[in-house]
């Protein structure tokens, strides 16, 4: 016969040094709702329970959770952090192939400011060429309609 896992109430659980989800996200810059969100779609494990149900994290959960958030503030993409979180996980991983991932993505980091100056350039250049008084013409709108 299988054995049923303990559940412990709240206050045991903090006592122990575990965290509910709002500690949680307090210590870690995550939202709750992102917690959440990805224990879903399993970038994190589902977390422990108290008997009432509230979710608990230790310090391996909260440390994981900084690791995803520091690669969202470098702009990796979910399907790119589950690749980095693959390796970190893996204690035989090629530091080659964390590498490639971080110049991949400094790459299309810079395709993508290249276009946003593009756009800069553009939208700099029409307000420009509009007068910004009360007559009703408007280059920028003229531009937007052509298109």
């Amino acid at each position: 016969m299988a054995s049923k896992t303990v559940r412990p109430e709240l206050a045991d659980a903090l006592e122990q040094g575990l965290h509910n989800i709002g500690q949680a996200a307090t210590l870690t810059g995550v939202s709750a709702k992102m917690i959440r969100h990805y224990e879903a779609i399993g970038l994190v494990a589902p977390a422990a329970r108290t008997f009432a149900n509230y979710r608990l994290y230790g310090e391996a959960d909260l440390h994981r959770l900084r690791f995803i958030r520091r690669a969202r503030s470098l702009g990796f993409s979910i399907k790119q952090i589950e690749a980095l979180l693959a390796l970190w996980d893996d204690p035989h991983r090629a530091s080659a192939e964390v590498k490639q991932l971080a110049r991949t993505h400094a790459a299309e980091l810079g395709e993508k400011i290249r276009e946003l100056q593009a756009m800069q350039r553009t939208l700099e250049t029409l307000a420009r060429k509009c007068h910004g008084d009360d007559r009703p013409t408007c280059p920028i709108l003229e531009d937007l309609a052509a298109s």
